[in-house]
């Protein structure tokens, strides 16, 4: 699996369908509007394909512009990170894993009959010649830094609701044959909010927490109030980066991106996070909030990426969905 900052084919997404996410006309069109500024701000950099349900790519594209293709199979949500194949290459082929899917550990809330497909299917559509892997685990659950690192969190993989029975061990190695990465970083848990009894949660996704930014370097969400139940839980994943070693032997360098100022969204902790951005060539699409760390994180990011333009993208819509902006992205490398 290549990193996220090398050069893309284009970049995949869903659309948003009527599903218990959105469950109400009200914010199914908001949800659609939003996911819409998404790949609109990709598009400046990459080709983007949308897969919208039966029936729905006539007025996706009418929302999403010229430019944006578009294409239907059946659809339960709209995670693309999750729901969609995570691509490989050795540089010649393109292939992908086909990750087992089971609604973000059978929630109760969640439908993936179809969704649990979409992988094969997108894989396909790329020309990908598809791994079909036993592990339920999802794209927003790994991070790779593309020289043999990969991040991980014991609450997914080797969550009771994914994978009972399956050792730290056996989930390592179904991982590394399948990425080609061959050393783990596990964090302990997820932010607050991804968990019950908080929404739509993934029960821990890493994509949230922590990103490499470039080998041997991560970006890691830090929630500097103390009111705030992540003040701990961030400290606590800040410390075990800082003291972690990557598959070449290096000490992981960790740039901390502090949180938003708003601690409560929707009646329960805020999971706002701007680690949830998304590589695409040439630039970095970064969940905005309407907030004063907004362009604080900007600026952390343009540092990172001086080479990029970095675009900042309302994502509070998709946050009480359940996820950011990575989570409704997905990359193809070019190859």
């Amino acid at each position: 699996m290549p990193a996220e900052w090398t050069p893309h084919e284009r970049t995949w997404m869903a659309w948003p369908s009527p599903n218990p996410t959105f469950d109400s006309a009200e914010e199914l069109a908001e949800a659609r509007h939003a996911w819409a500024l998404v790949a609109r701000a990709v598009r400046r950099f990459e080709p983007v394909t949308v897969v919208c349900g039966p029936g729905q790519s006539s007025e996706a594209a009418r929302l999403l512009g010229r430019g944006i293709d578009t294409v239907e199979r059946d659809l339960d949500d709209a995670w693309m990170r999750d729901i969609g194949p995570t691509f490989l290459t050795d540089g010649r082929e393109l292939a992908a894993v086909d990750w087992t899917f089971n609604g973000w550990g059978a929630q109760g809330w969640a439908r993936w009959e179809h969704d649990a497909r979409i992988g094969g299917e997108v894989a396909a559509l790329a020309g990908a010649r598809t791994y079909a892997s036993a592990l339920v685990n999802e794209g927003g659950a790994i991070h790779v830094d593309g020289e043999g690192t990969v991040l991980l969190t014991d609450t997914v993989q080797l969550g009771p609701e994914r994978n009972p029975g399956w050792s730290r061990e056996r989930v390592e190695a179904e991982i590394h044959a399948h990425l080609g990465t061959r050393t783990a970083v596990w964090l302990p848990r997820g932010l607050t909010g991804d968990y019950p009894p908080y929404g739509f949660g993934t029960l821990g996704h890493v994509d949230i927490v922590a990103a490499f930014a470039r080998p041997g370097v991560v970006v890691a969400h830090h929630q500097p109030d103390p009111a705030h139940p992540d003040h701990e839980v961030t400290k606590e994943v800040i410390g075990l980066l800082r003291s972690a070693t990557d598959a070449r032997g290096r000490r992981l360098e960790v740039v901390e991106v502090p949180a938003p100022t708003v601690l409560e969204a929707d009646g329960h902790w805020a999971d706002y996070s701007y680690i949830n951005h998304y590589l695409c060539n040439d630039g970095v699409v970064l969940c905005g909030f309407d907030d004063p760390r907004d362009e604080t994180a900007a600026g952390i990011f343009g540092r990172l990426f001086p080479e990029r333009t970095v675009t900042l993208v309302d994502a509070r819509t998709i946050f009480a969905g359940g996820g950011g902006i990575h989570c409704i992205t997905q990359q193809q490398p070019k190859i």
